[in-house]
């Protein structure tokens, strides 16, 4: 694995790489959103001070809004304000700012899509096109199909489109979306995204299992215990009602990012960097998920929504509560599922995965805890269990990668503790990515590796659904379980989900 990409292990090396930025028109879709203000534009931004964006890219704002150019770079640097605090911050801002055009216009409106062709033909001809999809999934197909009316899905260079997730809310509804963008653009320029991908933490587990002989060797069932994957958020569902409500914790977070980092996780050694070889492994471990029958489900899964309670010394309402939500809605902010991967590597392993919201703290961990040696000689009494050993990958926010191991205390006796080695990747010079900017470079250069093939959609679909039945059908007769706020989730999540006592949630790194 020596030859990794040099972008995959030293965070640093976005400003060090010496390729020459290549040509390309940005186009985002829902300009005047929350994902653009808040994850699009400052990525895009931070890229523009490491100088790697073509000094000849334009970026264009399409958004329904009304407004000037004047008043979308007004806008851009409202979304900005917290980057700039330096001249040298000013000097890049006012570069930035020189990117943008700002397309009015609404999503079914041809006239706009065929005017937007006729001016990004006309200020850069022949290059590559990204088309961004910072969108309701609602209004995905009625882009899509005017992008394809306008001409605008084949440019005489290369475009790409980059879709969010969800994608689709069930299997039959991503089939018929990977239809409509089939109609469209080959497979090559779609670029379906997992932000959590893009993490550093999550990168670096690619490099920690594969450049390490120490770790891979331990890296099975012979070694570990079982394997939690937390994405525990301590908001609640804010502004974002009016999509959650319809959504729920396994459609918005569990079917996509933790299956994801579970894939990273399980899967085996790629034979290259490759962008299909190391999707071709991810659709293996996802292929070899245990089906969950019907009758096994409550065993397997657990659901929740919280209710009014303590978050940090201020009350918190309940999901009931928030603006927006249907007053007897049966939508899950809590959902955790048991999994089991049925190969040569993972056999009789339990996965464990969670995610939910208002929960104690926001940490989002992968916590591997290992077996017991099989004679315990360090402990005073013969009921004792002494402490596991775990390895610890905190992806936020705290970014580390973290071994307990078992050492002397000083003295005279043989007492034992656990210490913590903590294999911090950050020098002190140095600061982590986002994740966007990780990955809008990625579709920018041409890169797959760490977006979606859609069979990988597919089968993670395959998994969930039968779980997402079964919840709808119980829930018309039985009340979701609840949670208080700033609790770590319903009660069935810890009393009887684990296969045994010696299996509990690791919620701190």
């Amino acid at each position: 694995m020596a030859d990794t990409p040099s972008r995959r292990i030293n965070i640093a090396s976005i400003r060090e790489k010496p390729s020459e930025p290549q040509p390309c028109s940005f186009i985002i879709f829902g300009a005047t959103g929350h994902l653009t203000a808040t994850k699009l534009l400052p990525a895009l931004f931070h890229l523009e001070s490491c100088g790697r964006i073509a000094k000849n890219m334009a970026i264009t704002a399409f958004a329904r809004r009304e407004w000037s150019l004047d008043q979308w770079k007004a806008h851009v640097c409202d979304s900005l304000k917290d980057k700039i605090s330096s001249q040298q911050h000013k000097a890049i801002l006012k570069r930035f700012l020189k990117r943008f055009r700002y397309q009015q216009g609404n999503f079914d409106d041809l006239a706009a899509y065929r005017q937007l062709a006729d001016n990004s033909q006309c200020e850069s001809p022949c290059t590559q096109t990204v088309f961004y999809l910072a969108i309701k999934p609602t209004v995905f197909s009625t882009v899509i199909k005017n992008l394809e009316l306008a001409g605008l899905n084949k440019p005489c260079g290369t475009s790409r489109i980059v879709v969010e997730k969800p994608f689709g809310r069930d299997l039959n509804s991503a089939r018929a979306l990977n239809q409509l963008l089939h109609q469209s653009f080959n497979e090559e320029q779609i670029y379906r995204i997992d932000h959590f991908l893009g993490k550093e933490m999550v990168q670096n587990l690619f490099v920690f299992r594969f450049a390490n002989t120490l770790i891979e060797s331990l890296w099975n069932r012979n070694y570990i215990d079982h394997v939690e994957i937390t994405v525990a958020e301590s908001t609640g569902v804010g502004n974002r009602a009016d999509y959650y409500d319809q959504v729920g914790a396994l459609r918005d977070m569990v079917q996509n990012h933790l299956l994801q980092l579970l894939a990273v996780v399980a899967m085996e050694p790629p034979c290259s960097l490759d962008a299909d070889e190391l999707r071709d492994e991810k659709v293996k471990v996802l292929r070899t998920i245990r089906p969950i029958h019907s009758n096994q489900i409550d065993e397997y899964s657990v659901r929740g929504q919280y209710t009014q309670g303590n978050m940090d010394g201020e009350q918190a309402v309940g999901y009931l509560q928030e603006k927006n939500v249907k007053k007897d809605s049966i939508t899950e902010t809590f959902a955790a599922v048991k999994f089991y991967i049925d190969n040569w590597r993972w056999s009789d392993v339990p996965f464990y995965l969670r995610t939910g919201k208002r929960l104690t703290q926001q940490s989002s961990m992968i916590a591997i805890r290992f077996k017991l040696p099989p004679q315990q000689l360090f402990r005073e009494t013969l009921s004792q269990a002494i402490a596991p050993n775990w390895m610890l990958f905190s992806i936020q926010p705290e970014k580390s990668m973290k071994i307990e191991i078992h050492a002397k205390q000083p003295g005279l006796g043989m007492e034992t503790r656990i210490t913590q080695m903590d294999a911090n990747f950050l020098k002190n010079n140095e600061q982590g990515l986002d994740a966007y900017e990780t990955l809008l470079l990625d579709v920018i250069e041409g890169d797959r590796s760490l977006f979606i093939r859609f069979d990988e959609v597919e089968m993670a679909w395959q998994v969930i659904e039968p779980i997402l039945k079964h919840w709808q059908k119980k829930a018309t007769a039985i009340a979701i379980p609840t949670y208080p706020a700033g609790s770590w989730g319903p009660e069935d999540a810890n009393q009887w989900f684990f296969n045994s006592q010696n299996q509990d949630w690791r919620n701190t790194s």
